[in-house]
């Protein structure tokens, strides 16, 4: 264990201080704001307090907006998202590592390759064969590329776990009489929960705060996830309702707090499972 002097110790409290300020400000900021009357955005000093806190914007950004709606088209897309991932990438990442065949590490070469590939060179191509074959306008078309787009690197997390999983312990459970089935559903996916938390962690921030694929294939009012949404604030000559802005935004960033803060630990621990063995 690394042992520091007391005046590096200081140097790094001073620097991980201003780090987390740099960080936590704009969220404070953005929080405080959303209680502010819309006289208050007109003055001089856009960092003042409110000048009296109000639930105004709140209110009316999910009575009278839609928020509601773009709330719920983002958690069923994340939700489904997060699931067909995990399942996914936890299945081939079994099969890749434990289920050894001859093109194993070839395969899984080609899924990580899917990590250099841009989100923006896909969305012509997939625009047109959405159009086709009729899912524009749907969930459906931004759960899909999403799916692709977080395989990669959540296969990746699940064979550094499975790599520290003793080959003995599938071997007795074959000889009890498991079957390949049991062996992952019993056995190998319970004790991956830490990269499970991992991988929701990761692709719910990424899923919930997407905007290219839903400001591209969602112009329905309907179908509008809440990145896109958060655009209905923006009104005629570039004029902005700040109030409800940021109270928009106060209430689509809890979500993803929420989860981390209750899951960070976990994370931290999923991400490192495949650097020692546990």
């Amino acid at each position: 264990m690394m042992k520091f002097s007391g005046y590096t110790k200081a140097v790094l409290v001073v620097v991980s201080f201003v780090l987390l300020v740099i960080q936590v400000y704009p969220l404070v900021w953005v929080f405080i704001s959303s209680f502010k009357a819309p006289t208050d955005f007109s003055g001089d000093n856009p960092l003042s307090l409110p000048s009296q806190f109000t639930f105004g914007n709140y209110s009316s950004v999910w009575n009278k907006g839609n928020l509601g709606t773009y709330f719920s088209n983002s958690l069923i897309v994340a939700v489904t998202t997060i699931v067909l991932v995990i399942l996914f990438s936890a299945m081939a990442a079994f099969v890749i590592e434990k289920m050894s065949f001859k093109w194993s590490q070839s395969v899984l070469f080609l899924f990580l390759c899917g990590i250099m590939i841009p989100i923006q060179v896909v969305l012509i191509p997939l625009f047109i064969l959405y159009n086709k074959i009729g899912i524009i306008n749907t969930l459906t078309s931004l759960i899909l590329p999403q799916v692709g787009f977080a395989l990669p690197i959540s296969i990746y997390l699940f064979v550094s776990f499975y790599k520290y999983i003793s080959n003995e312990i599938m071997e007795a459970a074959v000889m009890d009489g498991c079957g390949v089935y049991q062996v992952f559903w019993r056995m190998i996916f319970p004790l991956s929960r830490n990269t499970i938390v991992t991988v929701v962690v990761m692709n719910l921030i990424f899923v919930w705060n997407e905007f290219i694929f839903a400001n591209t294939f969602i112009h329905d009012l309907k179908s509008r996830t809440i990145p896109v949404g958060l655009m209905d604030y923006i009104g005629q000559y570039g004029l902005t309702d700040w109030g409800a802005t940021f109270a928009a935004i106060s209430i689509t960033t809890i979500p993803t707090m929420v989860v981390y803060f209750i899951f960070n630990k976990s994370v931290i621990s999923g991400m490192t499972a495949g650097a020692t063995k546990g």
